[in-house]
């Protein structure tokens, strides 16, 4: 993961909290989860930031565990959701996370923050803590031409959806496509995928 970015979300953690909470839900993800996650199955958010999107999965039936890396959002995390388990851990290596852990992984528009020659491992890592027949919803924003860095000092790393692929495996493909995020308003990427 890239420091800068790591640091950029800790050091500004009540600001990005403040700023997604008062984002409209990400309706279309939640039906995308609803529709290919397994119903009971142990879940993670890679990259779950002020734990929204755990909170979700909880309440909606899919026992989930939040992973950042950045300290300031897990501590915005654990005071809005302090039933809820929340950890640090970092892609590509995801350590403290053995393999065949999960039946759902969620990693939310968080590949773009790695730079672009780690994403192919990032990606097989997120395969490889999945089990066989587990789900990957994973997603990225597109960043068009160059890599960049917001005023926030946050990367933004170009890349082609091939990279992502490559890193997948063995895996079945059931949702590939570019949208605009009906949260954010930004372009993002999203694939789904099964492990075999």
């Amino acid at each position: 993961m890239d420091e800068q970015t790591i640091e950029a979300y800790s050091t500004g953690a009540s600001r990005f909290a403040a700023e997604w909470r008062d984002q409209p839900p990400p309706a279309d993800m939640y039906a995308l989860l609803l529709r290919y996650f397994a119903p009971g199955g142990k879940t993670a958010d890679i990259g779950c930031g002020s734990g929204r999107d755990v909170a979700w999965l909880n309440e909606h039936g899919f026992p989930a565990v939040g992973y950042d890396a950045a300290e300031g959002l897990l501590e915005q995390a654990a005071t809005a959701f302090p039933s809820l388990v929340f950890k640090r851990d970092a892609l590509p290596a995801l350590d403290s996370i053995g393999a065949q852990t999960y039946d759902n992984v969620l990693c939310e528009t968080v590949l773009m923050h790695l730079p672009a020659e780690e994403v192919p491992r990032a990606c097989a890592r997120l395969f490889d803590i999945l089990r066989p027949g587990g789900t990957l919803y994973l997603s990225w924003r597109v960043t068009e031409s160059v890599s960049t860095r917001d005023g926030a000092g946050r990367l933004y790393a170009e890349f082609d959806a091939a990279r992502v692929r490559e890193g997948l495996g063995d895996m079945t493909l059931l949702l590939d496509t570019e949208t605009v995020n009906l949260s954010s308003g930004k372009r993002v990427h999203r694939l789904i995928a099964r492990r075999r």
